[in-house]
C-alpha cells in the first residue's frame, strides 16, 4: 500500500532539504500533504497587465515593468528605499520604509511585478509598500501569462520557489490524495474529485475552474467542522446535569433587588438562563452583546439561582482587572440587599498564598458560594463541593480545553459563556452550533452618545488642545498608545515616552497617570483608583484598558497610531467611554499605509454598532483571523468563509447532521478517514467528543 502523503516528510522532496524544511515548518508544512493543503491567500491574473499609464488611483492593482532606478532616500527618517518602474506606457514610483536591505535586491533592468494601492503623490503615480516579485526568465511559465497563486510566506521562502515546489509535488502526488467526503455525498452535491480541485486551486485554468476548486474545499472544511460541532452538541445533550429548582417569582425578586431597571433584552436573556437551569441536561448557552450592554447582570442571576439551590458558581475572566471589576460590581449590586448572604470571593494569580490556601479549603467545604477569578480557577489544587453553574467571560480568550477544565470541577455544571465580540448569525452557526445563543442588543437607558473622529497624525497639536479644553471643563480623558516603549523598528510614539512629554508640554498643569501591562498589579490598581476618584485628569495607557474599566466621568478618548490596532480592539477601547449620561468623544489619530488599515479606521468612525463592526471585521480579515488562535476550528477554514459561502455551509451542515445521526461514533468503514482527519485537524473537539 502506498505511503500516506501525511507521512512523507517535505524534507526529502527534491530542492527542499533540512534548511528549507525548517523554513517551511513556519508555514505549517512538514509533509507533502501539508504542502498541497497550503492554499494561496489571493491570486493575480497575469495573463494581461493593465498598462502603468492606465492604473487608477485609490485602488489596489497589479502592475508589471522593468526597474530603471533604485535608490536609498537618505533624507527620510524611515530609511526609505525607492524604485522607478517603467513599461511601454509610462512609469510608476514605489517606496518601502524601514527595509534598507531592499536596496541590495533591486537592480536596474530586472522585471518586476507589483501589487498594491495606487496613489498620486507629487503629481506622479506611486505605490507605498507594495507586494513585489522579481521575475527570472527560467520561471516565466509558472509566474507569468496565467492566473498566478500568491501564497503566505516566511523569511527565506519566496513565491517563485514555492510555486515551483508546489508544481513538482502536484505532478508527483496529487493523484494519491484521498477524498475525505464520502462518495454518496460527493455525488449528491456534484463535487469534483479532490485531486482535480487541489490542482485548480493552485494553478487554475480559468476563474470558473478556480472557483469550483475553492467551493469543493470549502464544502469539505465546513463538513468536517460541522461534524465536530454537532457531535459536541450531542455529547452535552446526552449528559445529566443539575436540574435547579427555580420558583416562579425568582426573576421578579432578582429584578427588584437591582438599583436600576433591566432592558427587555436583559430580561429575555435571564428567562433563557432560568429555563436552561431548570432542565436536567447541562446548559451550554452564550450571551452575546455589545460593550456595556449589561451581560454580567444576566450572568449574576445564574449565580444567585445556584445559591438558592445550595450550589456553587464560578465566573472566569481573562484578566485580573476584569475579574476584579466583576467582583466589585457584584458587591456593589448586592451588598446590602436580599442576596447579600451569598459569600463571594476573588481568586487571581496575585492573591497572597495564605489567602489562597484558606479560599481553597472554603471552596472544597462549600463555604464559598461564588468565586470570581482568572485562569487561576483552573489550577489542579482547586476543588468545589458542588459546582453547578459556570460563567466564562470574553470567551474568545479561552480555548475549548480550558472551558472543559473548569467544567470538570463539577458534575456537568451549567455553562454560560459571555462575549462582547458580536458574532454574526452565520458565524455563530459555524463556530457555536453546539451552543444556544441569547443576544442582548439594547443598551441601558440614559447613556450618552459617542462621536468618533479621525485625523492624520499631523493634526495631533490641535487635537491635544481640544482634549485640554474638555478636561478643563471637567471631563476625564484616556490617551492610548500601541506600545509601552519606543521601538527602533517602528516609527511609533510609545506610552512611557509620551507620558513624560505630555506632562511637560501639552498638558502641563493637569494631573496625568500612566498604566501599562508591564507594571505591577499594585501600581496599576493605585493609578486606576486615583483616576476613578477623579484625582487624575488624564490616563495615558496601552491596550491594558481594552476590558474591565468602568468610569462614567471618562468621556474623552484619544487613540494614537490607531491604524496599528485591530477593529475589535478599537471598538473595545472605545467602549470604555460613554458609560455615563454625558456624550463622549473618541478621536483616532493615524496614517494608515495599507488599504486594510484604512478600512478599519473608516469602519470604526462610521458606527458604534458592534454587530456592524463585527461584519466589517469579518469582511476585512476573514473568519480565521477574526477570532484568533484560541478558536482552533476557524483556523482550519482556509478556503471557506461563512460570511460569503452561506449556501455551501448550509448544505455541508445538512449532510453532517445526517451522517452523525446515522453513525455518531464515526465507526463505519466509509467514515474512518473522516475520523482520522478530525483527530488531526481538530483534536480539541474530538478529545471531548469521541471515546473511540
Amino acid at each position: 500500500m502506498p505511503q500516506a502523503l501525511s507521512e512523507i516528510p517535505i524534507q526529502f522532496i527534491k530542492s527542499v532539504g533540512p534548511s528549507k524544511a525548517k523554513l517551511l515548518a513556519n508555514l505549517g508544512v512538514s509533509s507533502v500533504e501539508d504542502l498541497l493543503y497550503l492554499f494561496p491567500h489571493r491570486y493575480e491574473d497575469r495573463s494581461t497587465f493593465t498598462p502603468i499609464a492606465m492604473l487608477q488611483a485609490g485602488l489596489p492593482q497589479t502592475a508589471c515593468g522593468r526597474i530603471v532606478l533604485a535608490r536609498r532616500n537618505y533624507y527620510s527618517k524611515n530609511k526609505a528605499v525607492e524604485i522607478t518602474v517603467k513599461d511601454t506606457s509610462g512609469i510608476i514610483h514605489c517606496v518601502w520604509f524601514n527595509q534598507p536591505y531592499l536596496i541590495n535586491i533591486f537592480k536596474p533592468g530586472q522585471e518586476i511585478v507589483l501589487y498594491g494601492k495606487v496613489d498620486i503623490f507629487k503629481k506622479r503615480l506611486q505605490m507605498t509598500v507594495p507586494d513585489f516579485e522579481l521575475i527570472a526568465k527560467e520561471d516565466r511559465s509558472l509566474n507569468m501569462g496565467r492566473i498566478v497563486p500568491v501564497y503566505p510566506l516566511t523569511r527565506g521562502i519566496n513565491q517563485r520557489y514555492l510555486r515551483k515546489l508546489m508544481d513538482a509535488c502536484l505532478g508527483l502526488y496529487a493523484d494519491r490524495l484521498q477524498d475525505i467526503v464520502p462518495q454518496a455525498i460527493r455525488s449528491k452535491q456534484r463535487l469534483n474529485p479532490i485531486a482535480q480541485s487541489i490542482r485548480q486551486i493552485h494553478f487554475p485554468s480559468d476563474d470558473a475552474q478556480k472557483q469550483k476548486g475553492i467551493d469543493r474545499i470549502a464544502f469539505e472544511e465546513f463538513f468536517l467542522f460541522q461534524i465536530c460541532v454537532i457531535l459536541r452538541r450531542l455529547s452535552i445533550v446526552n449528559k445529566t446535569g443539575v436540574a435547579h429548582q427555580l420558583s416562579p417569582t425568582l426573576i421578579e425578586h432578582y429584578k427588584a433587588a437591582l438599583p436600576f431597571a433591566l432592558t427587555g433584552a436583559q430580561t429575555k436573556a435571564i428567562h433563557d438562563i432560568a429555563a436552561d437551569m431548570a432542565k436536567t441536561r447541562p446548559m451550554l448557552r452564550m450571551v452575546q452583546g455589545d460593550v456595556g450592554c449589561g451581560k454580567t447582570v444576566a450572568a449574576f442571576f445564574g449565580c444567585m439561582a445556584a445559591w438558592k439551590n445550595n450550589k456553587q458558581s464560578a465566573l472566569m475572566a481573562p484578566t485580573e482587572i476584569l475579574a476584579q471589576q466583576h467582583f466589585f460590581n457584584f458587591q456593589k449590586l448586592f451588598v446590602p440587599g436580599p442576596f447579600e448572604a451569598i459569600k463571594a470571593a476573588l481568586l487571581i494569580s496575585s492573591t497572597p498564598a495564605k489567602d489562597k490556601k484558606t479560599l481553597y479549603q472554603e471552596l472544597e467545604r462549600g463555604k464559598i458560594d461564588l468565586v470570581i477569578g482568572t485562569h487561576a480557577l483552573l489550577e489542579e489544587t482547586i476543588a468545589f463541593k458542588n459546582l453547578s453553574f459556570v460563567v466564562i467571560d470574553e470567551q474568545h480568550k479561552f480555548g475549548v480545553n480550558q472551558r472543559a477544565l473548569l467544567s470538570a470541577k463539577g458534575t456537568n455544571p451549567d455553562i454560560l459563556i459571555m462575549t462582547a465580540t458580536p458574532i454574526p448569525r452565520t458565524l455563530c452557526l459555524t463556530l457555536y452550533g453546539d451552543l444556544d445563543v441569547s443576544v442582548i442588543d439594547e443598551m441601558p437607558p440614559g447613556r450618552g452618545k459617542i462621536k468618533t473622529y479621525r485625523f492624520p497624525l499631523a493634526k495631533a497639536p490641535s487635537v491635544y488642545q481640544k482634549v485640554r479644553e474638555l478636561v478643563l471643563q471637567g471631563a476625564q480623558a484616556y490617551i492610548i498608545y500601541p506600545l509601552v516603549d519606543e521601538s527602533e523598528k517602528l516609527d511609533l510614539k510609545a506610552a512611557k515616552d509620551q507620558f513624560v512629554h505630555l506632562q511637560k508640554f501639552e498638558f502641563q498643569g493637569l494631573r496625568l497617570g500612566l498604566v501599562h501591562g508591564r507594571m505591577k498589579r499594585e501600581e496599576t490598581d493605585e493609578i486606576m483608583e486615583k483616576f476613578k476618584k477623579h484625582e487624575l485628569d488624564i490616563l495615558v495607557a496601552t491596550t491594558i484598558l481594552e476590558v474591565g474599566i468602568d468610569i462614567p466621568n471618562a468621556n474623552v478618548m484619544l487613540i494614537e497610531h490607531a491604524e496599528r490596532f485591530g477593529l475589535s480592539q478599537l471598538h473595545q477601547l472605545r467602549g470604555r467611554i460613554g458609560r455615563g449620561a454625558q456624550d463622549a468623544v473618541c478621536v483616532l489619530l493615524g496614517d494608515p499605509v495599507t488599504q486594510e488599515a484604512a478600512m478599519r479606521l473608516d469602519a470604526i468612525a462610521q458606527t458604534t454598532d458592534g454587530f456592524r463592526i463585527a461584519e466589517e471585521d469579518l469582511k476585512i480579515r476573514g473568519p480565521g483571523h477574526y477570532f484568533g488562535r484560541h478558536q482552533h476550528g476557524l483556523n482550519e477554514l482556509k478556503m471557506s468563509n461563512p460570511v460569503t459561502q452561506i449556501e455551501i455551509l448550509e448544505k455541508a451542515r445538512e449532510d453532517a447532521v445526517i451522517l452523525t445521526k446515522n453513525d455518531p461514533q464515526l465507526n463505519g468503514m466509509e467514515h474512518r478517514l473522516i475520523k482520522e482527519t478530525i483527530k488531526k485537524r481538530y483534536p480539541q473537539y474530538l478529545d471531548l467528543i469521541l471515546a473511540g
